[in-house]
């Protein structure tokens, strides 16, 4: 039996080289074999030491050249960072199958294209976990500050998924340990571009940090997005599988987050429920019969803004709201806030942070110095999204072609108003202003430059304040939030 000894459990070029040339001579599936050199779990045959193993001839590389579909090839990159023992037999079965059956990729109900197709989903799967479920933390060594991940990856998806990371996480120096391998990425040094890219040894646990201080904060964030009344625990753990839990600071909470799901929901659907304002809906639906406010209408004063929100038939928002919220403050403020959208109470009396949010966001600025009264604070987007629960109309978050619509709006308001500095609240406040996505926690108190040349910055909703549970932890955020508007403050 003719057996192939490859370099490494991922040695695809070494596979395909000793699969070429097992093809060309004639040897079927059954009467080959594929090892991996020094691999713990090859025991052998007791007949193995009578047939040498295989060993590509260079010189001969010209004569073993032929073609397959890309299709294969493609899949057989994938499946080779299975785990299963067999792959690399399934892989020259398939190989072997292509010189009678050239189109074979393409018959997916065939039984071994299915399993192979079946296995490179699952490494596909195990790449995109890799992607989600890496936790780094922080440490510092000899040059300064770096961060180190322990992850243990469902198949050997460590270099197929490195470059996602370093392109993530460029200006960092980091390290990814997993059993099968470790990877290393060092930035360029100043005034230079590129980076370094390294792979080393396999690693175990108990060479990466076990926790840091940044991991409470971001265990507070995590509880603050937890919804309950959206709680379908079997959903949950399709996407977050437990067996990636062990590694994850944020499992610890779940068990208590699900236990206090029902509670909390009973909670919110007792709450009462607000009646919407019917003789505005009937202003509102007359002053759309009376005015045109289409793509090229250009709002003349904040007054006609006003209206021309009311009017607003841009998204399919307006359908289910009260009344479009429009901003308020001087004329020509100096500073400008954005929230996201209007909540329930801010739909009813028609003025943007009327709500529990607009309390947290008054006593903020007075302690960071800012007088509300010379702020004009809005929306991204001018009507209430939510959903029906019970008695009471839940938040929903605006879809991004809703923030895109609305920010022709919010393009008037600036155009209107002239703020020297506008502050984005939240994810979708940032959205609304900057036309991209944004990730708040990364450009949270940075200095942007508008088109107009006027001056941006990022924090937090404050809403997000009032969705943590723990009070030491809000109280830690909260004097986040207000840092970032002693910073506003002295923007201006």
């Amino acid at each position: 039996m003719p057996i192939a000894e490859l370099a490494h459990e991922t040695d695809f070029d070494g596979w395909r080289k000793a699969a070429r040339a097992f093809r060309l001579a004639g040897a079927e599936p059954a009467a080959v074999r594929f090892v991996v050199a020094g691999s713990a779990g090859e025991t052998g045959s007791l007949f193995d030491s009578a047939h040498p193993r295989f060993r590509g001839d260079e010189r001969k590389e010209k004569e073993i050249q032929f073609t397959v579909a890309k299709a294969f090839v493609d899949v057989a990159q994938e499946v080779i960072l299975h785990r299963s023992t067999d792959r690399f037999d399934l892989l020259y079965r398939l190989l072997w199958r292509l010189r009678d059956e050239p189109d074979l990729m393409k018959v997916v109900s065939d039984r071994d294209v299915a399993d192979a197709m079946e296995r490179a989903k699952n490494v596909s799967r195990a790449s995109h976990k890799m992607k989600a479920f890496v936790r780094f933390r922080a440490i510092q060594d000899e040059a300064g500050e770096t961060y180190v991940a322990w992850f243990e990856p469902a198949h050997r998806v460590l270099e197929k998924t490195s470059g996602f990371f370093v392109r993530r996480f460029t200006t960092m120096r980091w390290s990814i340990l997993t059993p099968d391998g470790s990877c290393f990425w060092g930035p360029a040094s100043a005034g230079t571009s590129g980076g370094e890219l390294s792979f080393g040894p396999p690693a175990n646990a108990a060479d990466a940090p076990q926790d840091d201080e940044i991991e409470e904060f971001w265990k507070t964030y995590y509880a603050s997005t937890f919804n309950p009344a959206r709680l379908k625990v079997r959903t949950m753990q399709g996407e977050m599988p437990k067996r990636y839990w062990k590694n994850l600071p944020e499992a610890s909470l779940i068990a208590e987050l699900v236990a206090a799901s029902h509670a909390r929901t009973e909670v919110m659907v007792a709450s009462p429920h607000t009646e919407p304002n019917a003789r505005l809906a009937k202003a509102i639906a007359r002053s759309v019969r009376d005015g045109s406010y289409e793509e090229g209408f250009v709002a003349s004063d904040l007054e006609a803004l006003r209206h021309g929100v009311q009017a607003c038939r841009r998204c399919p928002l307006y359908s289910d709201a009260t009344q479009g919220v429009c901003g308020e403050g001087p004329k020509k403020a100096r500073l400008m806030i954005v929230g996201e959208q209007p909540g329930d109470q801010e739909d009813l009396v028609g003025r943007p942070f009327a709500g529990p949010a607009g309390e947290v966001l008054d006593a903020a600025l007075e302690e960071a110095g800012i007088d509300r009264a010379e702020v004009y604070v809005t929306n991204a987007v001018k009507h209430f999204k939510h959903e029906p629960r019970g008695k009471r109309r839940l938040h929903r978050t605006p879809a991004t072609s809703e923030v895109s619509a609305c920010r022709w709006w919010l393009d008037q308001e600036r155009r209107l108003v002239r703020p020297k500095v506008t502050l984005a609240l939240g994810g979708t406040a940032a959205l609304g202003l900057l036309g991209r996505p944004v990730a708040v926690t990364r450009e949270r108190g940075q200095r942007l430059s508008l088109s107009d040349g006027s001056t941006a910055m990022i924090t937090v909703h404050p809403a997000y304040l009032l969705r943590i549970p723990d009070a030491e932890a809000r109280g830690r955020e909260r004097a986040l939030f207000v840092r970032d508007l002693k910073a506003v403050r002295d923007l201006l």
